[in-house]
Order: C-alpha cells, then structure tokens, then sequence
C-alpha cells in the first residue's frame, strides 16, 4: 500500500489522503476511514490516478456529495475517489445540458429552468450529483434520469473512456448496470424540451415549499432510506408501525418524514444500521410487506 501511496503521490494527481474519515464527505456525517482517499483536480488527474490503483489490484469505490450512502464504521477498504470542484462544469445549448458529474443536481434542475427547460423538475429536491443521478438512476415524481440521459461518458477500471447511451445503462428502477459493472460517470449530457419558465418555476417553487415542510433539511441525513413499495409509500408504512420518532443509539426515525433516517449527532453506522432492521422487521411483521433499502451501504463493520 505504501508503494502505492507514494506513486499517487509522485503522479500529481490532485489531493491524496491516508486514512480519511468519510464522516466528513457523507451527508448523513457517518462514516469510518478510507484507506487511500482521492480528489483528483480533473478527469485527466482521474484517469492517471485510476491507472496507477488499477496496476496494484486495489479495490476503488467512487463518491461524490455523499448522500444516499451508509458506510460502516469500520471504513472502506483501498481506494475511494471523490468529483468535487474539478468535475462541475456545466453547459446548455439548443436543450442540451451537458454537466460534470460532480454538479449538484438541485442547481442543474434550477439552471435548467431558468433556462426555459423542462425535464428536469424532479430533481429539484435530490441531494445529490450528477454523477450519483446516473449511476443509481435517481428519480422522483414519477420521473427519473433515464428518461431524459441522451449519453454519458464513464471511465472504467482500466483508466479508459467510454460513452454510454441509456440502453448501455440498463436503466431500472433506482439502479443501473455500474452497480454491478463498475465505472464512473464523469459527465453526462442531457436532452430536455422547451417549457414555459413561470410553469417550471411555478412547479419548482411548489415542491421545494412541501419539501421544506416535510422533510428533515436541519438535521444530517441521507434521503429517503427505502425503495417505495409497488402501490404503497415506504413512509406511509412506517408511519402506521408506530414508529416515527423511534430511536436506537444516535439513530432516530424522523419525526417529520418516516422515511428519513437521521443522525441526532452522534450515530455511528452501526445503529443506522440496526435502526433499518428493526423498521423492516416490524412493517413486515404488521404489514406482510418486506421494506428494500435505497440507501447504498459500503464498508466493513
């Protein structure tokens, strides 16, 4: 590992830390260490750095905002990549909006509204990146990104780029085929239509209210933590269970949202974890329905 540390760094590659907690880089502020932790200044640096862990075999995982993720807290092992400043740039011509994998989501569907663009209103409220959206397919009221990717360019293992269209993605719900193929979006273009802006911001500025009203923005959390249940709402379960405001340890059920879990500050993974399984075993025992997390949960215990 130690070779492998100093020829990162050597590579002028960007930021390269030993033992780096993920607390600091997750939104739900939990999280062990990661044993090589990465911010390269741009996808050239990336690609370098990418080559070199792929040399020594070492494990790699890729972060960007850190929401939608629970790691353990014993940390991860090898490598992890975080896209931040080198990663969020942003263009629009003729409804085309090709941004950087590290860009928030929240502003891209902002900008893309002022500029007239519909297609994107769903992921005004997403706490995350545009690197995170393609990856798990992120969605909500009723849309999600494979409805509006034209393509997206991803770099592999091996340090070499690729373009994939949304077929190569094999989109589903919440999911897409580098969750089990690997690879990282580094940029993603999208193709949306002309609206009207006062509809967009009318629309906008009505979910953003109702987010603020019912969801827990103050406090460290990770969106929502199940999948919704085909015809039901994993929410609307947990709420019927009882268990709103049910604590283990640091972990708590929102009292605004049942499903949020928050960090009441000190949590570890561990009771978030513990939290999980204690929701899913009471809905399904009230409600014979079997909750699935969203949330992606990486790490050793």
């Amino acid at each position: 590992m130690q070779k492998l540390i100093r020829e990162l760094e050597e590579a002028n590659i960007g930021t390269v830390l030993v033992n780096e907690p993920l607390s600091s880089h997750t939104t739900w502020k939990i999280g062990g260490p990661a044993d090589i932790f990465i911010e390269p200044t741009d996808k050239s640096a990336l690609s370098r750095s990418m080559k070199i862990v792929h040399k020594h075999q070492v494990p790699w995982r890729v972060l960007g905002r850190g929401s939608n993720l629970l790691v353990r807290d014993g940390g991860i092992r090898g490598v992890v990549f975080k896209l931040s400043d080198g990663f969020s740039h942003l263009s629009i011509k003729d409804g085309e909006v090709r941004a950087g994998a590290g860009y928030s989501l929240i502003k891209l569907a902002v900008m893309a509204g002022k500029e007239g663009l519909t297609g994107l209103e769903f992921a005004g409220g997403i706490p995350g990146t545009v690197g995170g959206a393609v990856y798990m397919n992120a969605g909500a009221h009723g849309s999600d990104v494979s409805r509006i990717l034209k393509n997206a360019e991803v770099l592999l293992d091996n340090g070499d780029f690729v373009r994939m269209t949304p077929e190569d993605f094999a989109f589903a719900y919440r999911t897409s085929i580098l969750q089990s193929s690997g690879g990282i979006v580094t940029e993603a273009v999208f193709q949306l239509a002309h609206g009207d802006r006062k509809e967009i911001a009318h629309f906008m500025a009505e979910h953003k209210d109702r987010r603020r009203k019912s969801q827990p923005l103050n406090m460290p959390c990770a969106g929502s933590v199940f999948r919704n249940p085909p015809g039901n709402h994993a929410g609307r379960l947990i709420e019927r269970a009882g268990l709103k405001g049910f604590r283990l340890g640091g972990a708590q059920v929102s009292e605004i949202h049942a499903n949020f879990i928050v960090n009441c500050g000190n949590a570890t993974a561990q009771d978030v974890l513990n939290l999980m399984e204690h929701v899913m075993n009471t809905v399904e025992k009230q409600y014979r329905v079997r909750l699935v997390p969203e949330v992606l949960v990486v790490g050793e215990g």
